[in-house]
This record gives structure tokens, sequence and C-alpha cells, in this order.
């Protein structure tokens, strides 16, 4: 065998791609397909579970045969996965029961403000370090059982099974004989006891969803079992899980207290690693697995910002300025210095660490001789400033996490703007160091499974394979950096309906 390869599936929202790296952390070949979503109702998504399978194995298939290297080479495969997302399969046929409910679903909102008047909240958050909302899979599973009908009862009598998206992927790859999921993926159901690290009866009991169903957690690189022979042209095992924003932490060699990452898309999301201290959040920010190695598990404190990337795509699209993200950025860069235009995304709501659904957008501090180009570069700073309300309340939840020298790691889209990552440095007083390679989510994956397969002793030596990153000091002028953040509070605090 010549150099040994790692196949990295990524089982996304709107798409599964496939990334075939070499041990040195190097992409060699991809293919990615999109994934169909289906609205049914209002605030309602869904996955079809069959097509997920059918498309990971395509596009595994794909990036194989692009690379030209023997099948013999690939010693394991990663697989990260969209958080959340989960179905329930007949244990018999293996036929889903129901479409796959999606993370962004909202069905079960009714549920979770019924569980929060009765003062189910709290207690949740102490098992599961999450908040009761739609988001996560619990209420997921049990709306399912409830509306198929027989389901509960089949559930009841062990003839079903259930899991997130990397657990589906695995049952069907190993032809129905692992039933397993990872630590981060099931820290993210409502079903977890992130202390006990494991499922917790007290949680199954109040959402009502049968034990029986669940998976057998393993480490993020552990044995997860091989593949079906058939199916890639010989039986390859999975030796490494994490759900996505894990996963890209790890790509980021974020594996030490105080180190965090960014990902900038439509929103964004940031963790901070917090090692094995296990922060309860007082800003109402998620506490979460980072990591699960050799049965000890790390944590993060995570924050979400809905609006990130697509404040960018309004002023692109809303006001009509040409040339997509690219035409924004220059025009934002001819802005006069020191406008003082705020402009607050909460077109959706505001997300960590105000969770102000009913907020809505504005902009603050126009002028006469306000133009298009102060919007645009009031929309980038948008991005950075809801950045730091998160830094802000991260600091305050786990002081002893960050340390002298902290970096900030960003990937995603928003990442590949220079000018953007030194405007974040400066607004933050962070340093930002941006990935070179900024498929990090795949990365990780494929760095989980090589600690699994063995290539790398540990994380420490699994990291080394990560590219390097481009670094950017934040701005020494703090007077300018304060007062935008001033005004920034002012403006939240305006459009905030809740308090």
């Amino acid at each position: 065998m010549s150099e040994p390869l790692i196949l990295a599936l990524d089982q996304g929202t709107t798409s599964t791609r496939a990334i075939l790296f070499d041990a040195k952390g190097a992409p060699l070949a991809d293919a990615g397909r999109p994934l169909e979503q289906f609205y049914p109702q209002d605030g309602w998504v869904e996955h079809d579970a069959e097509q997920i399978f059918e498309t990971s194995v395509a596009v595994m298939r794909e990036a194989i045969a692009k690379s030209g290297r023997s099948i013999e080479d690939i010693v394991t495969i990663g697989i990260t996965n969209q958080r959340e997302t989960v179905v329930i399969w007949d244990k018999a046929s293996g036929e889903p029961i129901y479409r796959a409910i999606v993370w962004q679903d909202r069905r079960t909102a009714a549920t979770c403000e019924r569980l929060r008047a009765a003062g189910k909240e709290g207690r949740v958050t102490d098992i599961t370090g999450l908040l009761l909302d739609p988001y996560f899979s619990g209420t997921k599973i049990a709306w399912i059982l409830d509306n198929v009908p027989g389901a509960r009862a089949r559930a009841e009598a062990g003839e079903l099974l259930v899991g997130t998206m990397d657990c589906w992927v695995i049952w069907k790859l190993t032809g129905g004989a692992s039933h397993v999921t990872d630590a981060t993926n099931a820290s993210r159901t409502l079903l977890f006891d992130l202390t006990a690290q494991a499922w917790s009866a007290e949680m199954l009991e109040m959402l009502n969803v049968p034990g029986v169903l669940m998976p057998r957690v393993l480490d993020c690189a552990d044995a997860f079992g091989v593949t079906e022979p058939d199916l890639l042209g010989r039986g390859i095992p999975i030796c490494g899980v994490a759900g996505d924003q894990q996963a890209a932490l790890m790509g980021q060699g974020c594996i030490r207290a105080g180190e965090m990452k960014a990902t900038y898309g439509t929103g964004c999301f940031l963790l901070v690693n917090t090692g094995e201290h296990l922060a309860p959040s007082r800003s109402r920010l998620l506490t979460t697995v980072a990591a699960r190695l050799n049965g000890r598990a790390t944590y993060a404190l995570e924050g979400s910002i809905f609006i990130a990337g697509a404040a960018l795509q309004w002023v692109n699209e809303g006001l009509n300025v040409e040339g997509g993200g690219a035409g924004v950025e220059k025009l934002a860069q001819s802005a006069k210095d020191d406008h003082g235009v705020v402009l607050v995304p909460a077109f959706t709501g505001l997300g960590a660490p105000w969770w102000d659904a009913n907020a809505r957008g504005a902009i603050f501090g126009m002028t006469r001789d306000t133009g298009l180009a102060e919007i645009a570069h009031a929309a980038f700073d948008a991005c950075a400033l809801q950045t730091r309300d998160l830094i802000e309340a991260m600091r305050a939840d786990a002081p002893g996490a960050f340390g002298r020298g902290v970096e900030l790691r960003i990937d995603g889209g928003m990442s590949r703007s220079v000018w953007f990552s030194q405007r974040l440095a400066d607004l933050t007083g962070v340093a930002v160091g941006r990935a070179t390679y900024l498929e990090t989510t795949a990365l990780g994956a494929a760095l989980f499974a090589g600690i699994g397969a063995g290539l790398y002793a540990n994380a420490e030596e699994a990291v080394r394979a990560r590219p390097t990153t481009e670094r950017f000091e934040p701005s020494p002028s703090t007077h300018s950096r304060e007062a935008a953040y001033a005004r920034w509070l002012d403006a939240v605090a305006r459009v905030r309906t809740e308090t």
C-alpha cells in the first residue's frame, strides 16, 4: 500500500460532499451533490433520509474515482454531519417511517413552550447544557412517534431505531451492523447527560422518548463499523465522527482550553474550547461536547448569530448592489471614515446572547450624506460586533479559558475576505487567524478518523496536519473600537423586545 489516505464525508444541510485527504491533511479530490429540501408547512423543514444515504455513497465513489488512487490506500472514513436533524427507521426493513426532520424545523415550538411554562428549562440546561428549543432533536423524535400511526407502540416494542444523520448513514453503510453515534452529536439531542456522558433517563422520560430507540454513544475517534464491501469496492473502517461545528473546531486545531473558532456562512457559529471544565452558561450560551477521546470529554461554549453573510446578501439583493459579496465589499471599502451608521440585522430576531425572537432589524445613525457605501460597511461591522457580543459572553462564562494571546480562528465564506478579517480583529480586539484551507469541517472529520485508525497518536499530532493560518492583529486604537461597540449596544437595546 502507498501513502495512507482518509476519506471524509461531510453530510450538510444543503449538500453532501466527500473529500479525500492524505495523512498530511492535504486534499486530493472532492465531490459534492445538492440535497433537496421539503417544506410541507410553514416552519417545517424535512429531508429525504434515503436520498442522504444515496448521495453519500455517490460522492464517496466519485471522490475516489477522481483521485485515481487505489481503494486499498484508503485506511479509514471520517463522517461529519448537520447536527440535530433526526430520522426514525424500521429496524428490520431499514426504511424510514417519516422524513428526516431538519434542525431548522420549528414544528415543536409549542411543546418547548409548554415545558418552559412548566418550569422545566432550568433542569434541562443543568442536564444537557442546552435550552428548550425546537432546534434540538429530542422534541422532533417525540413528534414523529406521536404523529405517525402506530409508531410509539412499535418503538416501545423495540422495532424502531432513531439517529442523527451520522448514525443513519453509518447504519446504512454497515448494512445495519452498527447503530452508533458520537458524543458531540449525542450532546445536541436534548437527551444526553453532559456530566454522566450517557443518555439521560430523566430527559428521555420528560420528552417521552423510549430509551430502546437510542444508539450507542462512542468517542469521536472510535470503531464505528466497517462499510459493506459492495458499496465502495471493499470494506473500509469508519473511525471518526463529529457534528459539523465540533469537526470544524478540530479542523481549526482548537483542541486546548481558550482556543476558539467562528464559521461565517448565512449565520455564524462560534465555539470556544473550555477543556475538561464543563462551564455552565449564565449568558444563555450553549454548553456542549467539544470532543471525546479515549473516554475523556472536553467541552465548549457555543453561540450562534442568526444573520452574518445573509446581511451582505440583503445589501446585495435588497439594495440592488451589483457584483454579489465582492461588490458589497468593494462598496463598503469606499465608505466615509467614522460614518456612525449602525445596522442591526435582526431580520429573524437576535441570537445569542440576546435570544430575542421578536426583535427586528433597523439602521441607526443615518444623516443626509449617508449612502449605500456606509450601509454596506455597517453590514460587515454588524458581523464583527455580533461576534464581540459572543466573545464578551464567553469571557463572562469561562474567564479561565481566555488566556493572553487568544486568537479567533475563522472559516466560511466571509473569511475569504482579507479586509473583513482585519476589520473583525479591529472591532473585537482579538487576533484573527484565517484558515488557508476553508473546508475545515471535512478536515476535522478526517483528523478524528486518523486518530481512530492509528495514523496519529493523539489530537496534538493530528492537528499538526492542519494547514497554516494567516494572522491579523487588532488595531492598537481602543478608543474607536470601544466607541463602535458602545454605538452597537445602544442600537441593540433599541430593537430588543425582551429585557
